[in-house]
């Protein structure tokens, strides 16, 4: 008759007549095991449908090898990639990822927090939702000597470490080449100022136009959610305008694309009348017509570096703590901004 009951080493033992520390060492591959024994143990092993207690284990060693990871949203194509990463990474050192979407919500992520913190991950992975205002939530985490890695959408701590692109940097630069091809009025769509990516793109964008002898204007900037719609409602505001833009620079891509269906849709033309230009260099961008100005983010290589730090936290809790870790961005300048040939 069949039983549900675990099979555990003292079956496996009883079944050759060894000693369950016999067993143990030898499922263990301890080198001190014959090889034939090993064999032995290991096909009645199967035989019998034994499986590792590896939460068991775990507690022993006050370790899960789990990690938590928080994202604003996992149907981002960023956010994949970023995971895409931090996956590779975390496969080669033998850790399983536990992933949460805070669905944009500071409330959500502050839940999402709590169930990884009870669920015993070794470290967490966060990139911040659009209106978390401050890091309260994560005291808990804090307070246990939890190692977190912030990345992309980053908060300032003492013991964190944050993996970002210099966004002031990717939005001056994005800026300045729409006023080299002779851009003077210059829209930005941006996105919430509490998180750092959008903040910083804001102020690049303001330094770069201000530095050019342009005066800024509250009206050329609109903050939003920098989804379709939001692409949308810019183009309606900016053909409300006595007088109107002649580019518009947002701060992702996807409101980008729909600002250039919105354009063409109302009979202008891309980038003689209105350039546009985005940010992340999602593949859309070489989809929609005309191909889209962006600034490439390196989203693979953040996860990568962003797991490997948090790693290196867990397994040198006396590693050097870089606080911030900057990698490279690029411009890429494509059709829908190139005025001058």
């Amino acid at each position: 008759m069949k039983t549900h009951r675990e099979v555990t080493i003292y079956d496996i033992a009883r079944e050759l007549k060894l000693s369950p520390s016999t067993v143990s060492r030898a499922l263990k591959d301890h080198a001190h095991i014959k090889k034939e024994t090993k064999k032995k143990i290991v096909a009645v092993a199967k035989d019998l449908g034994y499986q590792r207690n590896k939460f068991a284990s775990n507690l022993r060693l006050r370790k899960t090898h789990t990690l938590g990871v928080v994202v604003p949203k996992l149907n981002s194509y960023f956010m994949a990639t970023a995971i895409s990463g931090i996956e590779k990474v975390t496969n080669i050192n033998g850790y399983s990822l536990v992933i949460s979407q805070s669905q944009e919500s500071g409330k959500k992520e502050a839940e999402s927090v709590l169930t990884l913190f009870n669920s015993r991950v070794d470290g967490l992975l966060v990139s911040l939702a659009y209106d978390t205002k401050n890091l309260d939530h994560f005291k808990i985490i804090f307070d246990k000597n939890i190692p977190v890695v912030f990345f992309d959408r980053v908060f300032e701590c003492s013991g964190c470490a944050s993996v970002v692109i210099d966004n002031y940097k990717a939005a001056y630069e994005t800026v300045t080449h729409l006023i080299d091809q002779g851009c003077r009025r210059i829209f930005h769509l941006g996105g919430n100022t509490l998180r750092n990516v959008y903040a910083d793109r804001l102020k690049g964008y303001r330094q770069a136009i201000e530095d050019n002898g342009i005066v800024f204007e509250k009206e050329m900037v609109m903050i939003s959610e920098l989804d379709n719609n939001a692409g949308q409602e810019a183009v309606k505001k900016i053909l409300r305008m006595k007088k109107r833009p002649d580019a518009i620079f947002t701060a992702n891509d996807t409101s980008a694309v729909a600002v250039i269906l919105a354009l063409k849709h109302e009979g202008l033309r891309i980038p003689s009348d209105i350039a546009v230009a985005g940010f992340n260099n999602e593949p859309v961008s070489q989809v929609i017509l005309p191909n889209l100005t962006t600034v490439n983010y390196p989203a693979h290589e953040i996860g990568e570096i962003a797991a490997t730090t948090l790693i290196d936290k867990l397994n040198n809790v006396n590693s050097v703590n870089l606080s911030t870790i900057v990698l490279e961005h690029k411009l890429i300048i494509r059709e829908s901004t190139i005025r001058k040939k």
